[in-house]
């Protein structure tokens, strides 16, 4: 299976917007469907929003639909997450991986290192 490698994170204040990156090859983003996950402190890992391989179907975790976004760029071959207006409780390391869009799915690829994000004033 293939790690995947995210990147983007950051400190930003409340109410801010960041926008994450995890390329992909070809054969993954063509095949797979593409999820974001996050774990924050002391939390399990759970999952944020998912994009289907052939459609592009977007699926996302309670009200963050709202405020985030995920999309997947064949261009360059990379899946994003915009994330609008966020808040302290969106603190968290965040990952992508493949295999699944939706929450109760177990995806395929090993877990990387993750993404930081930390929102605070």
């Amino acid at each position: 299976q293939a790690q995947l490698v995210e990147s983007g994170g950051g400190l930003i204040q409340p109410g801010g917007s960041l926008r994450l990156s995890c390329p992909a090859s070809v054969d993954i983003l063509a095949r797979y469907d593409m999820g974001w996950y996050r774990q924050a402190p002391g939390e399990q890992r759970e999952f944020v929003a998912g994009i289907s391989a052939r459609v592009g179907r977007t699926n996302y975790a309670g009200s963050l639909k709202d405020r985030f976004a995920i999309s997947r760029d064949n261009a360059d071959n990379t899946v994003y997450l915009q994330m609008n207006n966020l808040k302290p409780e969106d603190t968290a390391v965040y990952f992508c991986n493949y295999g699944c869009s939706i929450a109760k799915c177990r995806p395929i690829g090993r877990w990387g290192q993750g993404t930081q994000v930390t929102v605070s004033s």
